[in-house]
This record gives structure tokens, sequence and C-alpha cells, in this order.
């Protein structure tokens, strides 16, 4: 990513939205710039899983877990499809495990913490939905932008 949230915020002080800053890094890299494509899930990744083996074209996976600290809802095997596919970043309102092996894949993952116990699998989670967390509303389709300095929506033309 060659944009900086920071000059996102100088560039667009009125109309940018920060995210509250409260996600840590976990994955190779710590910077995504990409369209939001949302699911909410609770203490079951099975759409996860699946929306993984899709094509990312770059997207950002944004996931609404709730905050849960009980299961994890995403691990390694779901980054290497996520790499494997195009994905350009992730962002869980939840927790991840396989930490040691996520840090050495080339991809961005911004969650809340880590739990080593995985999750139920009831086929459960709604895609393309609204999602509220971080003191904002997060839609399908709108423009993250992630880096060392947090998490920022625009929906403006891109800072040149």
């Amino acid at each position: 990513m060659t944009v900086k949230t920071s000059d996102l915020c100088d560039q667009y002080p009125e109309t940018i939205r920060v995210l509250t800053p409260m996600f840590h890094d976990f994955g190779g890299k710590n910077d995504f710039e990409g369209r939001a494509f949302t699911l909410k899930c609770f203490e079951d990744n099975s759409r996860i899983k699946e929306i993984s083996s899709l094509p990312g074209q770059g997207r950002v996976l944004v996931v609404d877990g709730g905050g849960s600290d009980r299961f994890a809802l995403f691990g390694d095997v779901i980054a290497e499809d996520l790499v494997k596919n195009g994905w350009g970043g992730v962002l869980i309102y939840g927790y991840i495990r396989d930490k040691a092996a996520l840090r050495d894949m080339p991809i961005a993952i911004k969650a809340l913490g880590t739990s080593p116990r995985k999750t139920v699998k009831r086929n459960e989670g709604q895609i393309g939905i609204t999602l509220n967390f971080a003191g904002h509303s997060i839609a399908d389709g709108d423009q993250l932008y992630g880096d060392d300095d947090g998490v920022v929506l625009l929906n403006e033309p891109r800072l040149n």
C-alpha cells in the first residue's frame, strides 16, 4: 500500500471515518487497501471458510464476530486460502489463532486478539450486510485502508 492512513486523514478530514483503535496486527503485512466484503457470524467460521475459496480481487474481508473471545474465527488454513485467492486483507471484530504461522503469511490480518479454540460449525452467517463495530457502520463495498496507524473508511477518490 502506498497511501498512509495518516495522509488520508489529513487530505479528507471531513469525510474520513476512523475506526476505534482496538485491532492488533497478526499477518506478515500490516497494511491493506481494498473494498470491503462483509460477513457477520458469531462463534461459527463456516461462512469465512466458504468465502476464503472465492476470488478476492484485492478486497478486504471484514468480519463481525461480535467481539467474542471464546472461539477463534480465523487461522492459518483460511489465511492460506485467502492469500492463494488474491484477498487484500482481513479485518476481524473477533479473535484469531495460529498467530505464529500467520505472521509469515503475505497478508494483513487485523483482529482483537488470539484464542486457541476453534469454532463450532453451524453453517451460519450473513454475507454482504452492513456491519456495526469500532464506532462505525461498514457496508459491503466500502473502501478500507489499514496500516500501522489504524483502519479508516473513505468512499472518496484515492489520494494520489
